[in-house]
């Protein structure tokens, strides 16, 4: 993404946040273009560009009402078959197929010593991404706008292996995820330090459908624990992979957006882009 494309997400940002904050007195367009100092013709244009929706109809996306809803459709269909079957391709992300692999013990209790990492940066339409792979495949994503803490926190969780700043196949794979376009991509392959527990939970984050939410209770049904609220919050808190494993599709289950690794208030633009992309696609299709 460009600089320019970086000064537009924020001021997206920062105008959503306006909204939301002066809902009760339905700001017009005008007004939040002034706010964001942008003429309104300009600020309509890169919105739609960047969400592929109108303000307005992203504010809908982003609404409790909307999450609510979502959280009532996930419920009726909590054991689909995509699920039970351990495929979500077709429902998740187009053709795309994320595979999980975990580390093995001595990986993961030496702190990757005897690991090769490979990293690099890329742009998103939500800020700044780091991400990490060994050879085996994706083992780090994270949202960070300084690339220096970025290192830093990655360094932390890996702490005895090698690391090389140099981009491979599996990140440049990894970065595409955020084109609007996945047709190209087949499988994506992550490499990931957790217990069996984390493991599960990280799993079971990939059957929940783009532009879908569900909920911290849902999921411990998911995962055959239903007392486990709480544990799965925790795992979902330690999702390692930004993204790629959607953690940010689980909300609390008043419809309010919850806590998110990376920032709530991007959690929030993550939950209405993927809301308005669906949205679009299906009024494509009608």
């Amino acid at each position: 993404m460009s600089t320019q494309s970086q000064i537009d997400y924020h001021r997206i940002a920062k105008a959503i946040e306006y909204i939301k904050s002066n809902f009760r007195l339905q700001p017009s367009l005008d007004e939040v273009a002034e706010r964001i100092h942008l003429s309104p013709a300009h600020f309509q244009k890169i919105f739609t560009d960047w969400a592929g929706t109108s303000p307005k109809k992203f504010l809908q996306f982003i609404s409790i009402e909307h999450a609510k809803n979502l959280l009532k459709e996930e419920k009726a269909s909590l054991f689909d078959t995509a699920y039970e079957t351990g495929l979500s391709s077709t429902s998740r992300l187009h053709d795309l197929f994320v595979k999980i692999e975990g580390m093995s013990p001595a990986e993961y209790k030496n702190g990757g010593k005897s690991l090769s990492i490979n990293y690099s940066f890329s742009e998103s339409p939500f800020g700044k991404v780091i991400a990490a792979s060994t050879e085996k495949g994706i083992c780090y994503m994270a949202f960070e706008e300084d690339k220096e803490i970025a290192l830093g926190d990655l360094k932390h969780k890996f702490p005895n292996a090698s690391f090389f700043e140099k981009q491979d196949e599996l990140q440049k794979n990894a970065f595409s995820i955020f084109n609007k376009d996945w047709t190209e991509l087949n499988t994506i392959k992550l490499h990931l330090k957790g217990t069996d527990f984390q493991l599960k939970v990280w799993e079971s984050l990939l059957t929940i459908s783009k532009g879908k939410l569900s909920t911290y209770g849902s999921l411990a049904e998911k995962i055959g624990n239903p007392g486990a609220s709480r544990a799965v919050g925790t795992a979902i808190g330690n999702n390692p992979v930004a993204f790629l494993i959607p953690c940010h599709r689980v909300i609390q289950s008043s419809g309010h957006i919850g806590g998110y690794r990376w920032g709530s208030e991007r959690k929030q633009l993550i939950v209405g882009w993927e809301s308005s992309q669906m949205y679009s696609e299906n009024s494509i299709l009608l």
